[in-house]
């Protein structure tokens, strides 16, 4: 087989990072999970077809506007099918949030087709989420949560009375899409939110979201990016500190190439 680079069309991961408009680490995670095989050069570059250019610019659309994960997105488009040994083997936190959401939907009388059109979602996706077969991105959490007029802290399963002393663990987790996990540092309160996320290069919150409240962020380590209501990005590093009221829309990634840590405290818990 020739390879790509004797044929003319063909662009390197820079090139597509541009072309799309996401990081070279966001198209190498796409690829781990499936949505595209570049070819490599001779000299090991990888090479993309101007088919994977397009199925790439799809892709950023649904992150983008849909709020989709890297699972989801390569889920809904085909690359990746529903088997039950993957259903079997995926996170022990998303089915277990699966689970819970199905019993939301069903306690309500409400059909796939009618949660996910209320949503803005697929009933494939919306169905795989429930079954546990992927997780679902903080912006993608939070619109369930609205539409089940519960906040995300209730995802955690983090209904008893608040322990004040919790080790590291006991923390209750919650996979908030591909890349993300957050870690309830406390619950039982009736005036704060505490969590650790762990943001993975690449990951992040999916589309820009709001809700009540106000909202503190420390970062511990690595890089962080954020939005606020579309007006330019505040780029944070370790030891950087951030406060913005909850209800300007916001979304945030870690645009890095190391895992973030950050402690983001949500006032009052309506997250």
């Amino acid at each position: 087989m020739a390879h790509r680079k004797l044929k003319a069309g063909y662009l390197k991961i820079s090139d597509v990072a541009r072309l799309v408009g996401v990081s070279p680490s966001v198209l190498r995670s796409w690829e781990n999970l499936g949505l595209v095989r570049p070819e490599r050069s001779g000299s090991g570059y990888r090479l993309y077809a101007p088919e994977d250019l397009r199925l790439l610019k799809r892709a950023r659309f649904l992150r983008r506007s849909r709020g989709l994960n890297p699972a989801a997105i390569v889920h809904l488009l085909g690359k990746q099918p529903v088997t039950r040994s993957a259903l079997d083997s995926g996170p022990r936190p998303a089915r277990r949030m699966g689970e819970h959401l199905r019993k939301l939907r069903l306690a309500r009388g409400a059909s796939l087709a009618q949660v996910a059109r209320a949503c803005g979602f697929s009933v494939g996706f919306l169905s795989s989420l429930e079954r546990g077969q992927t997780s679902a991105s903080v912006a993608t959490l939070h619109k369930l949560a609205r539409f089940y007029k519960i906040n995300v802290l209730n995802l955690f399963n983090a209904s008893e009375a608040n322990p004040h002393l919790v080790r590291p663990g006991e923390r209750k987790l919650l996979e908030a899409g591909p890349g993300v996990q957050m870690e309830l540092l406390a619950w039982g309160n009736t005036v704060m939110e505490p969590h650790l996320f762990r943001i993975a290069p690449g990951a992040g919150s999916g589309e820009g979201y709001a809700h009540e409240g106000e909202e503190f962020l420390y970062v511990l380590r690595g890089q962080m990016e954020i939005s606020l209501d579309g007006s330019g990005t505040i780029q944070l590093r370790p030891g950087d500190s951030f406060y913005f009221e909850s209800g300007t829309p916001h979304r945030w990634w870690n645009p890095g190439r190391r895992e973030t840590w950050v402690v983001w405290v949500n006032t009052p818990p309506t997250f």
